[in-house]
């Protein structure tokens, strides 16, 4: 049987010592120097190995620091492309209700949602990834036009302080009159303000992920506007582009 090439040795070798507790969570690697020199090695073996590493959320590299280990499950990975997945994040996280699904007036959120007024039906949740009782990675604020909202309002899932694995368009859907077909999507960079540094367990101002999602219905009717922060030190982020046919 023919040896798996160099790196992938190397970074199989990474991940054992990892997995094993030689590097704990936020210890820094041997550099790439070093390891040249430990296995005899090329530098671009090396690299490559790191490499393969920081893009499976095992370490995380600081500029003129370092490699630095990140304990695996550490950082929540969610592969998106499609709203099929976009639905199963309720597989492997953990939806908690802070501010149940409520009337209210939002001016930018009723305009993002093409609505005749400034009504909108709100719920503020947040999502945690692993178990026991789970890590915190995002806080999300979710509206919905009234029509939507309605046949939800009493449901279990959306009041003050549930605890679920649902999603919220997994709710509302099965309510809706045609199905939810897309989700216009931006991403950007925002800060914590209070409610969203609580939730996630970081100091207000911190640097946060923000992900905006528009979902619309087949006939092209805005049915949900979701507005997120994630923490970057518990998400990461990935989307596969693929070449059309």
């Amino acid at each position: 049987m023919r040896a798996p090439p160099a790196y992938q040795a190397l970074r199989q070798a990474l991940r054992d010592d990892i997995a094993s507790g030689s590097y704990p969570d936020g210890v820094r690697l041997p550099t790439e120097s070093e390891l040249v020199a430990r296995h005899g090695l090329s530098r671009q073996t090396v690299r490559r190995a790191f490499q393969d590493l920081v893009a499976e959320g095992l370490v995380y590299r600081v500029p003129g620091r370092g490699t630095y280990a990140r304990e695996d499950g550490h950082r929540y990975l969610r592969q998106l492309g499609s709203i099929e997945d976009l639905m199963s994040l309720s597989d492997d996280t953990t939806m908690e209700v802070l501010t149940g699904l409520r009337r209210r007036v939002d001016v930018e959120a009723a305009s993002r949602l093409r609505l005749d007024d400034d009504v909108v039906h709100t719920v503020v949740l947040r999502r945690l990834h692993g178990t026991n009782p789970g890590v915190p990675f995002v806080l999300t604020r979710v509206h919905l036009p009234e029509f939507v909202a309605r046949p939800v309002l009493q449901a279990r899932e959306l009041t003050d302080g549930a605890v679920s694995t649902s999603t919220v368009i997994g709710l509302t859907e099965p309510h809706l009159a045609a199905p939810i077909t897309e989700a216009a999507q931006s991403i950007t960079v925002s800060v914590a303000d209070d409610e969203v540094a609580t939730a996630t367990g970081c100091a207000p101002g911190h640097p946060m992920l923000r992900v905006d999602r528009l979902y619309s219905d087949a006939s092209g009717t805005p049915v949900e506007l979701a507005v997120s922060h994630f923490l970057p030190e518990q998400y990461t982020y990935r989307v596969t582009l693929r070449r059309s046919s």
